[in-house]
This record gives C-alpha cells, sequence and structure tokens, in this order.
C-alpha cells in the first residue's frame, strides 16, 4: 500500500465574499472526489474570503498508480480557471519494513 496526503494553498482572486469563495471551492472538492474517488476536504482558512487550503487523502497498491493519481489531481487543478493554486505539499506515508 501506498499513501500520500496533499495540502493544496488555494487563491480565490475574484471572491468577495465567503458564499462567493464557496461557490468556488465546493465544485472544486466534488470534482477532485469524482476524478479517482479521492477523499477531499476544506481544512483551513475557513474564514478568509479569498485563501483556501484543501486537504486530499489518496491511497494506491503501489507507487507508480499514487504518482498518477497525484498527477490527475494537479490535472485537474489546472483546468480550474476560478483560482490560483499558489502551492502543493505533498506528504508520503512509507509502510513499516
Amino acid at each position: 500500500m501506498h499513501a500520500a496526503a496533499l495540502r493544496i494553498e488555494l487563491r480565490v482572486p475574484l471572491a468577495n465574499s465567503l458564499k462567493a469563495k464557496r461557490a468556488v471551492v465546493r465544485p472544486l472538492i466534488e470534482g477532485l472526489r469524482r476524478t479517482a474517488s479521492l477523499s477531499v476536504s476544506e481544512i483551513d482558512h475557513h474564514d478568509s474570503w479569498q485563501l483556501s487550503s484543501v486537504g486530499v487523502a489518496i491511497v494506491a497498491p503501489d507507487a507508480t498508480h499514487l504518482e498518477r493519481l497525484i498527477g490527475q489531481v494537479q490535472s485537474y487543478l489546472d483546468g480550474c480557471i476560478d483560482l490560483e493554486v499558489i502551492e502543493i505539499r505533498a506528504s508520503y506515508l512509507e509502510e513499516p519494513s
């Protein structure tokens, strides 16, 4: 088993309210979930109009598949025109020997 947790820092430049931000972030979260049955949640900046942090948990049977899923997440984010990706950080879980 191979697993990774992604922390995605986002900016929603056109959001002028929390409601406007959620109108962009909610479809993003649902789209990522549908991309590959991923676990996704908004994890930080809940009170900020233009910032959001999204966490993504990915589990795969091998390292190649894991990297492919991470690439799918990045490709999906590249197609989102309503937001700016500030940073993507990955933490990998390794099986004990």
